[in-house]
């Protein structure tokens, strides 16, 4: 996003409308820090300049990213329109997560935070051996997936509003995953939150009892599909 400094009045109205506090003061008028901008493009939908020095020039690669991964209105090259898979929010189509299988989705940069490639690639490069990658995920559409390494060295300087990694592994191998985000969030520059998925058995979450006993806190505002119409899905 940009802002005509010929235009713009100064009349800071577009500031609080930032997602991520890149819209400055500039004298008596404003500016995008090109650095901390995501492309969201929330300043320019909010229509709250009055004189239209708002706009969204036309971006390439890697600078795309951001507004691949911040822009809902901007769909993925995967076909994904957000920023992770339907699949992990409700197992309902092809049944991705079998009984036995956990399903991770971590979450890196929500609320209004943000969060850069680099440090996203320091979860896929810890989880690499540990996991399996969803292949429609666009995070994994970055990464090789063996090696949890960004196949594009310039992506990492790129800065988005969030990014979701999603992967599987077994239940035994559940407390492994997350013990491992646990040592990598000392090292990463963002917030992010953990959302597991486990096919409930006989009215139980199987996975939780490995949780419970690991000290694990699991919350309470889960959510719980029924499976209704699954033409797909290989139960």
């Amino acid at each position: 996003m940009i802002i005509d400094a010929e235009t713009c009045t100064g009349c800071r109205r577009c500031i609080p409308y930032c997602t991520v506090g890149a819209i400055k003061l500039n004298g008596k008028s404003v500016f995008i820090d090109q650095d901390t901008c995501v492309e969201c493009g929330v300043c320019l939908r909010s229509e709250v300049c009055q004189v239209d020095s708002i706009g969204q020039p036309e971006l390439s690669w890697p600078r795309v990213l951001r507004a691949q991964f911040s822009d809902p209105a901007v769909r993925h090259p995967t076909g994904v329109a957000g920023r992770g898979t339907e699949e992990m929010k409700t197992n309902d189509v092809t049944g991705r997560f079998k009984e036995g299988e956990v399903g991770f989705g971590f979450e890196f940069g929500r609320p209004g935070v943000g969060t850069t490639f680099a440090d996203v690639e320091k979860a896929t490069r810890a989880l690499a051996e540990h996991v399996e990658f969803s292949k429609d995920n666009p995070v994994t559409l970055l990464i090789d997936p063996k090696t949890g390494r960004l196949q594009d060295n310039r992506v990492r300087r790129e800065r988005v509003l969030s990014a979701i990694i999603e992967c599987k592994t077994s239940e035994e191998k559940a407390v492994e995953v997350i013990r491992i985000i646990q040592t990598i969030a000392g090292k990463i520059d963002t917030v992010f939150s953990v959302d597991a998925i486990n096919r409930c058995v006989d009215g139980t979450i199987p996975v939780k009892k490995h949780l419970d006993k690991a000290g694990i806190h699991v919350r309470v505002n889960g959510k719980t599909c029924i499976g209704l119409g699954r033409p797909l899905a290989d139960i």
